[in-house]
């Protein structure tokens, strides 16, 4: 059964298309992968499922709500992780999940219990009462992982989980991310620039381009249908190999967003 379910969407800006009518959807469980070059529309995708964009056109259901008329019902259904920082680094991390397990009306005495569950998932307990300033890259990006369960989303999204981390930290973030989809059944649908973890982490995985999907599958089913052995020669099969900078409308458009919403 699908969570996410998109249908013919589009976002315009100024003209420029950013997303092209695309139509997929997300299976309850799911790891999905969403693939692509810079500017390709990963971004503008993720920030319409979370309801931090309007498309211009087009359906998007999280949990049979809809992203346009029920965004208070969507946006209980799940936690994100953003590509960019959004930690407050003058408080401890434990001011940072009890902020943001307000924010999503979690009560008080259940709240207590989903901070130290979810700060010992990411093994930052023994740090709970540290300034995030205090933190290293890594455990900034552990403590925003955990940040978004403390409210036990259905659903996890997360732009760029690992982006700037060491293989060590990476490798531990994916274990702990893998355990939670397979013990609690969370679905997860993140974007990455590191292709070997859609390979080794994703059970499906769309690649988009210009804007467009053009192609959706299982890593074994996008290798087969590009007669490739690795992901990556499908990715660059599919998509490539022109080096690729982000559209300047749509950048600039987002970091305008970004701004207005501070």
């Amino acid at each position: 059964m699908a969570i996410i379910d998109v249908k013919d969407l589009t976002k315009k800006f100024n003209g420029l298309t950013a997303v092209n009518n695309i139509t997929f959807s997300v299976n309850k469980g799911d790891i999905f992968a969403f693939l692509g070059p810079n500017g390709a529309g990963k971004t503008t995708t993720i920030k319409i499922l979370t309801t931090l964009l309007q498309p211009t056109s087009g359906e998007v259901l999280i949990n049979g709500n809809s992203c346009l008329t029920d965004q208070n019902k969507v946006r209980a259904e799940f936690g994100i992780v953003f590509q960019d920082p959004s930690l407050d680094e003058e408080l401890t991390a434990w001011e940072n999940m009890e902020f943001h397990g307000i924010l999503y009306s979690v009560q008080k005495d259940i709240r207590q219990k989903r901070i130290e569950e979810s700060l010992n998932f990411v093994d930052l307990w023994d740090r709970r009462n540290d300034l995030v300033k205090k933190f290293s890259g890594g455990m900034k990006r552990r403590l925003e992982v955990a940040r978004g369960l403390i409210h036990h989303p259905k659903l996890l999204f997360l732009d760029e989980p690992t982006i700037g981390l060491d293989p060590q930290t990476r490798h531990s973030i994916w274990e702990q991310l893998r355990k939670l989809n397979r013990e609690e059944g969370m679905t997860i649908f993140f974007t990455t620039h590191y292709i070997e973890e859609a390979e080794k982490s994703a059970n499906r995985v769309a690649i988009i381009d210009h804007g467009r999907i053009v192609n959706i599958g299982s890593p074994e089913e996008l290798k087969i249908s590009t007669d490739t052995s690795r992901l990556e020669e499908a990715f660059l099969k599919l998509t490539g190999d022109t080096i690729r900078d982000e559209a300047p409308g749509v950048a600039d458009m987002l970091r305008t967003h970004r701004v207005m919403r501070h």
